[in-house]
């Protein structure tokens, strides 16, 4: 496997998604609507769909960099997944931050109820939380994190996790745990916050099915699945 494996698909997936957005952006202008921090909502959605192709790039460059040439630990030594994670978290914790400003920013523009949106809200929170401490639980974090790709001979002959929400589906994290990000916008109505959401859940599975399944087969020798 090369590093660049997969990733031509990738590409194409991301650019045919943004197309996609951008067409749906240009006959929904709404989604512009408002600022916060006299910051339009248009500056804050291209943020959070700029962070979020950010945060798949530096996984991909980092897993495969390490995966196939132990670059990362051939530089930072003993502290390179610890470097890794400190990068890692930054660029995670910006995606629901981006999505819950973009979501203030752009409040009201659409009208779902404020009855619906709770129960819509409280039935993603309770997914979301039992998939989240499924991962913390069953998964463990650092493998969450991608700790496999740096020690691919210790992760080789581990199984697969199926406890917790992982009983139900392989892939927990992307399926149920991911639900969390729409629920700002379904909160506070907000048509821009509910098309990142969309981005962002579209785009973690192009980033599982051209980056992590590959490497999951080069690695276990076999997918979840």
């Amino acid at each position: 496997m090369k590093i660049l494996n997969k990733q031509i698909w990738h590409l194409l997936s991301l650019f045919i998604l943004l197309l996609g957005f951008g067409l749906f952006i240009k006959y929904n202008e709404d989604v512009f609507f408002g600022s916060l921090w006299k910051i339009e909502s248009q500056s804050w959605l291209y943020l959070s769909l700029f962070f979020a192709i950010a945060h798949q790039t530096y996984v991909l460059i980092c897993w495969r960099y390490e995966l196939l040439h132990k670059g990362l630990t051939n530089f930072f030594k003993k502290k390179a997944f610890k470097v890794y994670k400190t990068g890692f978290t930054i660029l995670i914790l910006l995606r629901p931050i981006l999505i819950i400003i973009l979501s203030i920013s752009n409040k009201m523009t659409i009208n779902i109820g404020n009855d619906l949106s709770y129960l819509i809200s409280l039935i993603f929170l309770a997914l979301g939380i039992y998939g989240q401490y499924s991962v913390f639980k069953y998964f463990g974090i650092n493998r969450a994190f991608g700790i496999d790709h740096f020690q691919p001979e210790k992760y080789k002959n581990i199984a697969f996790v199926n406890k917790g929400i992982f009983k139900y589906t392989s892939n927990g994290m992307y399926k149920i745990v991911f639900l969390l990000l729409w629920i700002p916008g379904i909160l506070f109505q907000s048509k821009a916050a509910l098309l990142a959401a969309l981005f962002q859940h579209i785009y973690i599975w192009i980033h599982y099915y051209f980056t992590e399944l590959p490497d999951m087969k080069f690695i276990y020798g076999k997918s979840p699945n």
